[in-house]
């Protein structure tokens, strides 16, 4: 995983909508039970991609990412049609990483062949949990058996695939989500996305917890689920190489190492966010949310950008920091330096490695610990201070 390529370019495109929305999601998702007007969105999606390339200029695409929402919802025809624009308009790298989002139904699996055929090399299933009664209290449409039914067709499809699970369920213990975790791993081959159950304010989840009907793990139990996922995964060959995310060496996503290492990307769609550099200055854009304005504000100026900051030194030294830190490669204290002004608190430093919450290597870089990792929110305040 090196970590010296500063030249990445991401764009990362947005498909909002979903077949239901499930109770822990607050993410910009939608359900709309008309049919979706699939080619007027694929018009607007290569238009606000034009318009964007107008500010950027010339840039070599080295990861694409199609997420959402649900972009498996999509015909193959309309991803093609949004890969073309992006290639009409960026170069597009040889090896490029092309990932696609998908549920592991039945059905959003018999389009994979044709997603590959658009232009798609990498998908990443939303499998969740690998047991029935487990999905149904997420919300989740398919079945266990759909979704290894899935994961095996991704498998003949693509050369990259990728799943998620959420632990720290209900009623969850460590040898139960080893067990899981063991078939998972098993059946995901290079990459998993392993997420702790988190209760965010305005989803069915929040409201259900704050009422008594839904119990999630104490802080010492979802400290025991954590280190079984470490130790599990390392033993098995996917050790942590973000702190939700295991992968076989050289098998990490290359999209979002793009966000985690600070580089740019475009957002495209509605409710994305971009990190664009132009003319020396770093710009943090985020689109219009809700799709059907969206679509109006693209249709009437070209793109649905309602949010343009420019990042000074210290935010843009300060996001660096809390991304980078994410990931096991740590960060460069001396990029932290170019970007800001000043170095980071020699003090501060020595005080978090007596602790054991982060380790300087040989290469200078300055990691967090596995020790470290449960506190990182706590660990980046401390260094940003």
């Amino acid at each position: 995983m090196p970590a010296n390529s500063d030249q990445a370019f991401g764009v990362y495109v947005h498909w909002p909508f979903c077949l239901s929305k499930c109770p822990y999601c607050d993410f910009n998702s939608h359900v709309r039970h008309a049919a979706i007007d699939e080619e007027r969105f694929a018009r607007a999606f290569a238009r606000e991609i034009a318009t964007t390339a107008e500010r950027t200029g010339p840039r070599e695409v080295t990861s694409i990412f199609l997420g959402g929402g649900t972009p498996s919802l999509m015909q193959p025809q309309t991803v093609g049609a949004v890969l073309d624009a992006i290639g009409k308009h960026w170069r597009v790298a040889p090896d490029a990483e092309v990932t696609l989002e998908a549920n592991p139904t039945s059905v959003e699996a018999t389009r994979f062949r044709g997603y590959r055929a658009a232009g798609v090399n990498r998908v990443s299933l939303g499998v969740q949990a690998l047991d029935d009664a487990s999905l149904k209290s997420l919300g989740r449409l398919h079945t266990a058996q759909e979704a290894m039914d899935a994961v095996a067709i991704a498998r003949s499809a693509f050369d990259r695939y990728s799943f998620d699970l959420i632990y720290a369920r209900p009623d969850q213990t460590p040898a139960m989500w080893e067990a899981e975790l063991r078939v998972a791993i098993g059946e995901a081959a290079e990459h998993l996305s392993l997420y702790q159950l988190t209760i965010e304010p305005e989803t069915p989840f929040y409201a259900m917890h704050r009422a008594g009907k839904l119990k999630t793990p104490d802080e010492n139990l979802a400290r025991a689920l954590y280190d079984v996922t470490q130790a599990t995964c390392a033993e098995l060959g996917l050790p942590a190489y973000e702190i939700s995310n295991h992968a076989r060496p050289g098998a990490e996503c290359r999209h979002n190492l793009v966000y985690w290492r600070g580089q740019e990307y475009a957002g495209v769609g509605p409710g994305a966010h971009g990190r664009l550099d132009i003319g020396g200055v770093r710009h943090a854009t985020a689109t219009e949310r809700r799709p059907e304005s969206w679509l109006m504000r693209v249709e009437a100026c070209g793109q649905g950008v309602i949010t343009d900051d420019n990042l000074n030194s210290e935010e843009r030294a300060d996001e660096f920091l809390l991304m980078g830190l994410r990931l096991a490669e740590g960060i460069d204290p001396q990029r932290y330096q170019a970007l800001s002004g000043r170095s980071l608190d020699p003090a501060r430093i020595a005080l978090l490695l007596d602790e054991g919450a982060i380790a300087v290597g040989a290469d200078g870089r300055l990691r967090v610990t596995q020790a470290g990792f449960p506190v990182l929110d706590a660990v980046v305040a401390d260094l940003a201070a």
